[in-house]
């Protein structure tokens, strides 16, 4: 993984973004700490201890996983005051999964502000990756990705609009304008129309750029496109986002996504459609009170 990227924000308006994703020094790189909790495999206590120990010395990470460890949806009893505590509630394997997440989306303190709002984008990610374990809990076991990739797919499935705001602040901006605007007209079609490479392919680029799996790949370039055949390597997940997206279509960024939900969206992960009314409840929550933790 790249960690010699040099944040260079252009000042041409009219840039190529689709020319400028492939210059490797204008895309951010993976904060480091990211890059050593991705290569850590949670298979032996000496590795626990040492991704309890990265985390620890990150004030940020450490307090909002504290933060969700005492938080109503987990129910515990007892208040955790430290990182170990709260991994054992929630699991290291999801820790590992939230504190990589918190750690790359720390990226948006980098570019300019304007209407694109850094807090809105982390909102919505954690909103849709908590949302996300809510429908995993209701898929039968077979077919039901484990909790740290639905997790790390939840919160970085639009890290496309980061991407954008570091390559073409302007137009980053004027989406953003649009995006907050009342409109029925859903987020691809407005980009297609200002930008040369809509932000589910700038987010592929980008994971790209990282080396993430090409799993998680598959997930950011088609998580509004799920029935293409192209999306099959991101499955189940890809389907977990754009059901989640639906459930939650206002939550942080408004994508103006079709919010209908048919039978069929839960069919095809496994779950009955009788106990929708049940999820979506339990997922909005779970959205909530995530953001509260935020």
């Amino acid at each position: 993984m790249s960690t010699n990227s040099i944040y260079v924000v252009p000042s041409n308006q009219n840039i190529d973004l689709r020319q400028a994703v492939k210059n490797i020094n204008v895309l951010p790189a993976m904060p480091v700490i990211a890059q050593k909790l991705l290569a850590l495999q949670i298979n032996s206590d000496e590795n626990e201890r040492k991704m309890l120990m990265l985390i620890e010395q990150d004030p940020q990470i450490s307090a909002k996983i504290i933060g969700l460890s005492n938080s109503a949806m987990l129910g515990s009893a007892r208040k955790t005051t430290s990182v170990k505590e709260a991994a054992i509630l929630l699991g290291m394997n999801r820790v590992k999964s939230i504190a990589t997440g918190i750690a790359i989306m720390s990226l948006s303190t980098k570019v300019s502000t304007g209407k694109f709002k850094a807090q809105d984008l982390w909102l919505h990610s954690f909103g849709i990756a908590f949302a996300m374990l809510g429908i995993a809990r209701a898929m039968p076991a077979k077919i039901r990705p484990k909790d740290d990739q639905v997790f790390l797919a939840g919160i970085l499935h639009d890290i496309g609009y980061l991407a954008l705001a570091f390559l073409d602040p302007k137009r980053s901006d004027d989406l953003h304008a649009l995006l907050s605007a009342k409109s029925d007209r859903p987020v691809l079609s407005i980009e297609r129309e200002m930008l040369e490479i809509c932000h589910d392919e700038l987010g592929a680029e980008l994971a790209r750029h990282w080396n993430l799996p090409d799993e998680i790949i598959a997930v950011l370039r088609y998580h509004h496109t799920s029935d293409v055949a192209e999306a099959a390597a991101g499955q189940p997940i890809v389907h977990m986002i754009s059901l989640a997206e639906k459930l939650l279509a206002s939550f942080g960024i408004n994508e103006h996504v079709d919010t209908h939900i048919s039978d069929e969206d839960w069919e095809v992960l496994g779950i009955d459609p009788s106990k929708a009314e049940e999820i979506s409840v339990q997922v909005a929550e779970q959205a909530e009170q995530a953001a509260a933790v935020y």
